[in-house]
């Protein structure tokens, strides 16, 4: 009995003080639950408006243009017509699907209706000026767009993954370009920032050479640094550095090459002699990836054929070099850029073992005339090297002339078929080292440095 009495006056306990309170009960709970609600559902804008580490200060070497900036900084900003798989392969960009005529020559464009550039506008064909020699560009809609070719180029729709920019800064990626400084023709500094947080901004900082780099990490002016041939720094090396982490990787977009001039008249324009000092090469070299060919190997067009390497062989070289009447010392100039003067110094202990000589020079650009030249070039995204290997182009510069590879080239950049296009450009590959023009080495080994 007296524990009912005791239940009763609980139960009216609690129900007078819900009558008092009651109201305002409901009035907090309700404010805690749009409280957790709100929290839940907003709390990752909310730390990315909070995250100041977002606000990164990046360096990397190089002089560019706007016209040239590096493409990894503009895919933040946009994408082409086009864009690129890992191995080479067009995909959709901008453009959602494309038909290509049998001659090669028309190109037509079906673009996305529901894309919008960062400032929140349509994504329409108005909006995309784009312009080429000998190509004509209609617009039959606001969503589709047709090219006329003068004559047929496999790789045009390579050349149209090149980013697109409306009035120069603004693109359907994730971040625009809110500044750029310039010092006379050349960026010194461009700020992107993210079109969705105003707090997300990257600025690039271009400095002339690595020790500049460097130093500016040093000092602090900036807070990463990306395509770093090495780590070392005055006596010591970034691995030391508290704070900082180092990620290593490989760049693809690079190929130190030996460039030989075929048209040296004391030894160079004698193959026999360019494949000895290629055969007296090592097979590993510290500071990259080697390769044997002209072309990455992950491409569609690679054919990675065994039978295309060059293994160091000594015995081989002697042969060749004797069979070139070359029975005596030799001697030859290397002319290379700064960061490939210990790659050249590699060259030249291997050389020594078949009895060339050699000399090392170093230069800040190209130069008009050379014997040998080591530097690196960028390999295209399409299997398309005619710029660097057929006789009439001045970027041929270690003039050589082979009517075969002259043919396979043009060619090539006129077969629309992807298989027959395979099938010439692996003729171009086998002739090509054959000919032995240049010496293929490695794909570098780069370094980027983060403050944590």
């Amino acid at each position: 009995m007296i524990f009912l009495r005791r239940r009763r006056l609980f139960i009216w306990l609690i129900r007078a003080y819900l009558k008092k309170k009651g109201k305002s009960l409901l009035f907090f709970f309700i404010i805690g639950l749009a409280l957790f609600l709100f929290l839940k559902f907003s709390a990752d804008f909310l730390l990315a408006k909070l995250a100041i580490s977002e606000q990164q200060r990046i360096g990397i070497v190089g002089a560019y243009t706007l016209d040239s900036l590096p493409t990894f900084i503009l895919q933040d900003v946009s994408v082409g017509l086009t864009t690129l798989a890992p191995d080479g392969t067009p995909k959709p960009g901008i453009a959602k699907r494309w038909v290509v005529s049998s001659d090669g020559k028309t190109y037509k464009f079906d673009l996305f209706n529901n894309l919008y550039f960062s400032d929140g506008t349509n994504v329409t064909s108005k909006d995309i000026n784009l312009s080429y020699k000998d190509v004509t560009i209609s617009r039959p809609s606001a969503y589709a767009m047709i090219f006329h070719l003068k004559d047929s180029y496999s790789p045009f729709l390579v050349t149209l993954s090149h980013p697109i920019l409306k009035n120069s800064n603004i693109g359907v990626g994730k971040y625009r370009i809110q500044n750029v400084t310039l010092n006379g023709d050349f960026v010194q500094t461009i700020k992107l920032i993210a079109s969705k947080n105003s707090y997300m901004t990257k600025t690039y900082q271009f400095y002339p050479t690595q020790d500049a780099l460097k130093t500016a990490y040093v000092l602090g002016e900036i807070n990463k640094v990306i395509g770093l041939t090495d780590i070392d720094y005055n006596k010591t090396t970034f691995s030391k550095f508290p704070n900082t982490e180092i990620i290593k990787s490989l760049d693809s977009n690079n190929l130190v090459t030996l460039f030989y001039n075929t048209s040296d008249s004391k030894y160079l324009s004698d193959k026999r002699i360019r494949d000895a000092l290629t055969y007296a090469l090592p097979n590993t070299f510290p500071y990259g990836s080697r390769t044997y060919t002209p072309y990455p190997p992950q491409m569609w067009f690679a054919i990675n054929d065994p039978d295309f390497q060059r293994l160091q062989d000594f015995t081989h070289s002697q042969l060749l070099l004797k069979a070139a009447n070359i029975n005596g010392p030799m001697t030859l100039t290397i002319t290379t850029f700064p960061e490939y003067v210990q790659t050249a110094k590699i060259i030249q202990r291997n050389w020594e073992k078949i009895n060339v000589k050699s000399n090392i020079v170093i230069v800040d650009s190209i130069p008009g005339n050379f014997q040998v030249f080591l530097y690196a070039f960028n390999p295209p995204k399409d299997p398309d090297q005619y710029s660097l290997w057929h006789s009439g182009q001045p970027l041929n510069i270690g003039n050589f002339r082979d009517l075969r590879i002259d043919q396979l080239l043009e060619d090539g950049r006129k077969t629309i078929d992807v298989n027959a296009r395979k099938i010439i450009y692996a003729d171009f590959e086998k002739y090509l080292i054959d000919g032995a023009p240049a010496s293929f080495l490695y794909y570098p080994y780069v370094y980027s440095l983060t403050k944590k």
